[in-house]
């Protein structure tokens, strides 16, 4: 297998990892309070991210920060964004969530633009248009009022969760610049995700049964080992080879939705899913600079 091969693999591998982590969010259900999840999600997580980051050789020496501030700034959205995440999960079927992300790419497009001078050129310009209108053919439905009220607003909460993605992978480029380094970016986040998880304790958790608490556990594990992978891939083959294999979590979610949730995809994801994945890909030349650190 040539390297590029197994990048190209890994990558497949991670798209599959988080589409589980989706799926296993969407069996959890309301048993759990969402804050509950993320502290589980992200500590959880922590096991396969420090023995990856030891494997590296970056435990602990590679955890040092000289922008402790900039983290907290990164955290903070990114912990918000898996938090609406996981209830945009709840809410839709697991297609239609998954879809929704894709407009995190478009939206970088814009912020980078807007906040770090990144060149916008015509052919991303396009792109942006298409996964705007992608994303409005989506939520007029929502915004008039003809989906239901818990549907209508896993919409809203999936616009919020990719305008947030956006806002945190922007954060994520200006610690790379300032040499910050992808484990670092990856740890603290994990940690302080845990720790913001945690402090809800008091406003009631729940004690997980077994079956409640495998999927928990599955949750953390699903999710740090597709980052792993994903960084990992990026080891192996070029950004551009292996930016169209990401696509693969939408077919994911519609297959494990299909399967396991008996969802079957309507008329607004057919319609406004080839517009939002299209302008993504168009937005993506962006967008996969960031993906090493994320």
């Amino acid at each position: 297998m040539t390297s590029e091969s197994l990048g190209i693999t890994l990558r497949i591998l991670s798209t599959l990892a988080f589409a589980a982590m989706a799926a296993f969010v969407k069996a959890l259900g309301d048993a759990v309070p969402l804050w509950q999840v993320v502290f589980f999600r992200s500590a959880v997580a922590l096991v396969p991210l420090v023995a990856f980051l030891w494997w590296c050789g970056d435990w602990p020496r590679g955890l040092a920060t000289r922008h402790p501030l900039g983290h907290v700034v990164r955290c903070t959205m990114g912990a918000a964004a898996m938090f609406t995440s996981f209830a945009t999960i709840r809410l839709l079927p697991l297609a239609e969530a998954t879809m929704l992300s894709y407009l995190a790419p478009v939206m970088l497009a814009l912020l980078g633009w807007l906040l770090l001078a990144e060149r916008l050129s015509a052919g991303r310009i396009g792109g942006v248009a298409l996964g705007f209108a992608g994303g409005a053919a989506f939520s007029v439905p929502a915004l008039t009022g003809t989906l239901p009220d818990a549907a209508g607003l896993g919409v809203i909460l999936g616009l919020v969760t990719a305008l947030l993605t956006a806002g945190a992978l922007i954060q994520v480029r200006r610690l790379t610049l300032m040499g910050e380094s992808a484990g670092a970016i990856a740890f603290w986040f994990a940690v302080v995700a845990a720790l913001g998880g945690l402090a809800t304790l008091p406003f009631g958790w729940v004690w997980p049964g077994l079956a409640t608490g495998m999927l928990l556990i599955g949750i953390g594990l699903s999710g740090g080992i597709a980052h792993i992978l994903m960084t990992l891939s990026f080891r192996h083959a070029d950004a551009a080879a292996l930016a169209p294999f990401e696509y693969l979590s939408v077919l994911w979610a519609v297959i494990l939705g299909g399967i396991f949730f008996a969802e079957i995809p309507g008329w607004a994801f057919l319609l406004a899913g080839p517009l939002i994945l299209t302008g993504a890909y168009v937005a993506r030349p962006l967008a996969t600079r960031h993906a090493r650190s994320k």
